[in-house]
């Protein structure tokens, strides 16, 4: 018992320098190594070195399992799918097949760049995921910050997955972690990133939120200093006044960091995350 607890000890003191590092990483993905789950790494969802997905599989899967692609954040600008594998976990535990892809950051590529890979990969999921034991037609889209702003650009903006021949409808639910859905580039990175000006409307969810994209769930840490919780009310007050389906959730004492770190095996008991992302999902089928 003194073991897990210096164990337990050093992971927390570990997240707690800060939640991007490398020790960080290592301790949210020990369960990893020790996990059942089927993982297949590196498969290819376009011609891009960059674009690759692994896929993280229940153990012994009979029947079709309801997929979720998560993508990370980083400021549209770092991170790896290796990095987040200790989302999967969570969910492959409760019988999900879960896909963490890559895409395309900036300073290599700019907006619209990145949200064409996030579309790119959604469409592969849905055309390939059987092969995986996966049921396409409960697809659920996720990620966090960054991540979720591309996942629900990808949920909704039609024009996305219609390049690539397919309906936004292919979508069974979204669920958004800390989300800048609706914001003005201040940072001189992110007005190279996402400008000129003109082009701001482009990259914000809510100027296509019409009331026809599918279920979106909207949580966020009430503490979140970096992507403010401005954002999940001018997001839900749209789909409200679009005659869309939302949920929100905003928890006490929870900031940016901590709403994803909840996912992770150290910080689970932080905020019930997984739990009202999986109850969603069921209810949205």
């Amino acid at each position: 018992m003194k073991a897990r607890m210096r164990i337990f000890f050093t992971a927390l003191c570990a997240l707690s320098v800060s939640a991007c590092s490398s020790a960080s990483f290592f301790v949210a993905n020990l369960p990893v190594h020790f996990s059942e789950a089927e993982v297949a790494s590196d498969i290819a969802y376009g011609d891009k070195k960059i674009q690759k997905l692994d896929i993280y599989s229940p153990k012994d899967l009979n029947d079709k399992a309801p997929v979720l692609v998560f993508f990370y954040g980083g400021r549209w600008t770092f991170g790896n799918k290796e990095q987040y594998a200790f989302a999967a976990l969570p969910f492959v535990e409760k019988g999900y097949v879960v896909v963490i892809p890559d895409y395309s950051k900036y300073p290599d590529v700019k907006f619209p760049e990145f949200v064409k890979d996030a579309a790119l990969a959604v469409s592969w999921v849905h055309d390939h995921i059987g092969e995986y034991k996966g049921d396409a037609n409960r697809l659920y889209l996720s990620g966090h910050s960054s991540g979720a702003h591309l996942a629900a650009l990808v949920t909704a903006d039609p024009r996305y997955l219609k390049e690539l021949g397919k309906d936004r409808s292919i979508i069974t639910a979204f669920s958004g972690l800390a989300g800048p859905y609706d914001f003005i580039p201040e940072d001189d990175d992110l007005k190279d990133m996402f400008g000129p000006p003109e082009n701001y409307p482009n990259m914000q969810v809510t100027t296509f939120i019409d009331g026809r994209q599918p279920p979106m769930q909207l949580l966020h840490g009430a503490d979140d200093k970096d992507v403010i919780l401005r954002n999940l009310n001018r997001m839900r007050y749209k789909i409200v006044d679009k005659g869309g389906v939302e949920e929100a959730k905003i928890y006490s004492g929870i900031d940016h960091k901590e709403i994803m770190g909840a996912l992770s095996w150290v910080w689970h008991d932080k905020a019930p995350v997984r739990d009202d992302m999986l109850d969603f999902f069921e209810r949205h089928p």
